[in-house]
């Protein structure tokens, strides 16, 4: 009787285990493609931050811009 008992539980805690591992993965592939639609910044958002701290920036600044928050 209390071996059934013991794999009872070990059965649940196996299960909360995996069902937590998979919607972690499941959860992160989701975030990842959802910032591929819908990046946080973009070269418009950069140009119209730029002109709001009174500069006019180049075509070059933006570019530099993006790609220094792209390898991050």
């Amino acid at each position: 009787m209390e071996i059934k008992i013991w794999i009872f539980i070990i059965v649940i805690v196996g299960a909360l285990l995996v069902g937590a591992i998979a919607g972690f993965f499941l959860a992160r592939a989701w975030f990842k493609r959802y910032l591929e639609k819908n990046p946080p910044m973009n070269e418009r958002m950069v140009r119209e931050m730029m002109r709001q701290m009174g500069r006019t920036p180049s075509e070059k600044q933006v570019r530099q811009i993006m790609a220094s928050m792209q390898q991050k």
